[in-house]
């Protein structure tokens, strides 16, 4: 019998419609990962801006089908650009939508972003680092991914990263 893949919820920090990072993402999806499923989320656009107001009994069905994919996946994988030396704030919005809620506590979740130089990406993604682990999100990737090298190869190492810390 054999065991049941490890699901992998790919968001992208960007709503750019031919964003590098959803490319990125997209490439992860079409990788040959075994035991692996890639989901690729957009559910980050269709999220009202965070309201405490609508956190009662009903809340708006885009944020409950954001918290079931979060709660329903083995890990996360988010690639993002960074935007004024922090994250997207669709991303941050996302990410404030689940404070109450848990569904990152604990979760094991790698962060990148594609670059064409090696210098670029690292203070957002590490805005975005300290925003996970205020929710206690286990970041276990957060480094961004370099478009001119073997970007293949490093979403392999990602996503054994991911899977060596998930249950």
């Amino acid at each position: 019998m054999t065991s049941p893949a490890r699901r992998i919820l790919a968001v992208c920090g960007s709503l750019q419609a031919e964003s590098s990072n959803l490319r990125l993402l997209t490439r992860m999806a079409e990788l040959e990962l075994p035991g692996v499923q890639v989901e690729l989320s957009d559910q980050l656009r269709h999220l009202p801006h965070f309201n405490p107001d609508l956190l009662g009994e009903q809340v708006p069905p885009a944020v409950a089908a954001w918290q079931a994919a979060l709660a329903g996946c083995d890990g996360v994988l988010i690639a993002s650009p960074e935007y004024g030396h922090s994250l997207p704030g669709a991303l941050k919005n996302g990410i404030d939508w689940v404070i109450g809620s848990g569904e990152l506590h604990q979760k094991v979740v790698a962060i990148t972003a594609a670059v064409r130089h090696p210098e670029r990406g690292t203070r957002g993604l590490a805005a975005l680092k300290q925003t996970l682990l205020a929710v206690d999100a286990r970041v276990v990737w957060d480094e961004p991914i370099l478009l001119a090298g073997d970007v293949d190869g490093t979403l392999r190492r990602l996503v054994a990263a991911v899977l060596s810390t998930t249950a």
